[in-house]
C-alpha cells in the first residue's frame, strides 16, 4: 500500500525519478548553523558518503563585522543514501603547516574543501585564511593535503598560483590522464582561473580560464551527458552561472543562471551558493548551501544562517536545468558501480 501511495504521489507531482526523498532542508549544522561549501566522496572503506563543509560561525554572538565567516572548522557529514545526513564532527588539520598559512595571534580559517581519490590516497585542496579578521584584506591560500581514510591529514604543499588571494579549488582529470585546477583568483576581480598537473602534487599556472561573462566564486568542474559542465557562484544571491564545454578549455555560456529565484521549500529562500555535484550513473545532483534569511524557527531576519540543499539536475535542449520546488529522490551509487561519461 505505501509503495502504491509513493506511486501516485509521483505522478500527481510529474516526477519519474527513483530514490530516497531528501528532506528540505537537507542538512543543518548542529553547531554553528553555518554549513557552506559542501562537497562531497565515498568512503570505500566505511561504505558511506561523507560531506565536508565549512562551518561559518553563524550563532556565535559577538563576532565583528566578517569574523564570523573566518575562524571556520571544515565539519564531515556522513549518509548511507546521499540524502539523509548526520555530523560526525570535525576534522583535525596537521600541525606542520607553513607559517605564513596558519594564524599567529588567532587559529586559521579553513574554507571550501575540494576532494578526489586516486587509487588508495584521498587528496584535498583546501582554502587557508592566516587568522580571524574583521575584512577581507589578506592573504589566502590554496593547500594540498593527503590522506588513506578520510580522518588522518597530511600536508604536502601551498599552491604557488597567480596571487596570494586565490580560493575555492575544484580539480578534476582529463581524458590524457593529466589534472587541472580551476580556482577563483580574488586578485583578478574574482575570476576563474587554472593549473594544470601530471601527478597531483606539481602544478603549473595557465592564467585565465577565459570564461565568458565571468565574475563569480567557487568554479565546480564535472562531465556529464558528453559535455565538461563548470557551475560557478554569482554572489549576491543571484544564484549559479553555467558553462559548456567539449574540452574542459573553451566554455560557452548558458543562457539561463540556475537557483536564482528563491525556492519555496524550507530553508531555501534565496539565491543558491557554492555547489557540489555527484555524478551517478546517468543522473546528477547539485548539493548547494543557501542563507535562507530568517531565523530559525522565527520570523526574524538572519543573514548569517546557511543550510544546504539538494536538487536533481535535468538537460533540456542541450543546457542544465534545476527545479528547487519539485521533490528530489536521490540514488547515488558507489563510484566502482556508477558508470557514467
Amino acid at each position: 500500500m505505501r509503495a502504491l501511495l509513493v506511486l501516485l504521489l509521483m505522478a500527481v507531482v510529474g516526477c519519474t525519478g527513483t530514490g530516497t526523498l531528501a528532506p528540505k532542508p537537507l542538512y543543518r549544522d548542529p553547531i554553528f548553523d553555518g554549513a557552506a561549501d559542501p562537497a562531497i566522496i565515498y568512503s570505500q572503506a566505511e561504505g558511506k558518503w561523507l560531506m565536508f563543509h565549512t562551518m561559518r560561525r553563524a550563532n556565535v554572538a559577538g563576532l565583528t563585522a566578517v569574523s564570523w565567516v573566518h575562524g571556520t572548522p571544515i565539519g564531515v557529514a556522513e549518509s548511507t543514501d546521499g540524502a539523509h545526513w548526520a555530523y560526525r564532527g570535525q576534522i583535525d588539520f596537521p600541525e606542520n603547516m607553513p607559517p605564513d598559512i596558519q594564524g599567529k595571534d588567532s587559529p586559521a580559517t579553513y574554507w571550501a574543501p575540494a576532494l578526489l581519490r586516486h587509487g588508495d590516497t584521498y587528496h584535498m585542496y583546501l582554502t587557508m585564511v592566516p587568522g580571524i579578521f574583521n575584512d577581507w584584506n589578506h592573504p589566502r591560500r590554496i593547500v594540498h593535503l593527503t590522506s588513506a581514510d578520510l580522518k588522518q591529514w597530511q600536508y604536502q604543499s601551498s599552491l604557488k598560483l597567480a596571487s596570494d588571494k586565490v580560493i575555492d579549488a575544484a580539480v578534476m582529470q582529463l581524458p590524457n590522464g593529466s589534472w587541472r585546477l580551476w580556482y577563483n583568483n580574488e586578485a583578478a576581480a574574482k575570476t576563474t582561473f587554472y593549473a594544470d598537473s601530471q601527478d597531483l602534487y606539481h602544478w603549473v599556472d595557465k592564467g585565465s580560464a577565459k570564461l565568458p561573462q565571468d565574475r563569480g566564486e567557487a568554479p565546480l568542474v564535472f562531465k556529464w551527458r558528453g559535455h565538461y559542465w563548470l557551475i560557478n557562484d554569482l554572489l549576491g544571491n543571484r544564484g549559479l552561472g553555467v558553462y559548456k564545454s567539449s574540452d574542459a578549455s573553451n566554455w560557452l555560456r548558458q543562457p539561463h543562471d540556475l537557483l536564482s529565484q528563491a525556492g519555496r521549500g524550507l530553508d531555501d529562500q534565496n539565491g543558491g551558493h557554492h555547489p557540489a555535484v555527484i555524478v551517478s550513473g546517468d543522473r546528477a545532483y547539485l548539493y548547494y548551501f543557501v542563507h535562507p534569511g530568517v531565523a530559525a524557527d522565527s520570523d526574524q531576519a538572519d543573514s548569517k544562517r546557511s543550510s544546504i540543499q539538494v536538487v536533481e539536475l535535468m538537460l533540456r535542449d542541450g543546457w542544465l536545468r534545476a527545479d528547487r520546488d519539485a521533490p528530489s529522490y536521490i540514488e547515488l551509487l558507489p563510484p566502482e558501480l556508477a558508470r557514467h561519461d
